[in-house]
């Protein structure tokens, strides 16, 4: 049986339309073997939950170049506090000031990348943090057989 990919979707909010950080995570990704669905521009924190819903995903990413991370990101989580999802891992990178990467660590975002991660990086915490999440549902299945 083949093994399942880890499902990503990636995002960007808001009036934010520089793609090519975007564009070059999503082919890094893609080059590790996770699947990737990219929700285009535009998207407003609603959007982008329902997104993750509707395809599952087990990561969601959010690109963020314009300088307004913290009006979009914590809507976000709310969100997804709002709709009880608290199975994904989310990742924000982009231009982020430490103090706001600060901020949206404290606010549940689980992992932000800055300029100049390497694509290796994120694609390795991806990768680490699903392989936590399978042995953790292994375990918990075989304490229940």
């Amino acid at each position: 049986m083949a093994e399942r990919k880890i499902r990503v979707l990636l995002a960007k909010l808001g009036l934010d339309s520089h793609t090519v950080g975007v564009t070059v995570i999503a082919q890094s990704l893609r080059d590790a073997g996770m699947e990737v669905i990219y929700t285009g521009l535009r998207q407003t924190p609603d959007m982008v939950v329902q997104a993750a819903l509707q395809e599952d995903v087990d990561v969601i990413g959010i690109s963020s170049l314009s300088g307004a991370q913290m009006q979009h990101i914590p809507k976000v989580l709310d969100k997804l506090r709002e709709e009880e999802i608290d199975d994904k891992l989310v990742v924000v990178g982009g231009v982020i000031p430490d103090e706001d990467a600060d901020s949206l660590l404290a606010s549940g975002v689980d992992r932000v990348f800055t300029m100049g991660a390497k694509t290796s990086e994120i694609a390795e915490f991806i990768r680490e943090w699903w392989d936590e999440q399978q042995s953790s549902h292994a375990s918990v299945s075989s304490e229940g057989a």
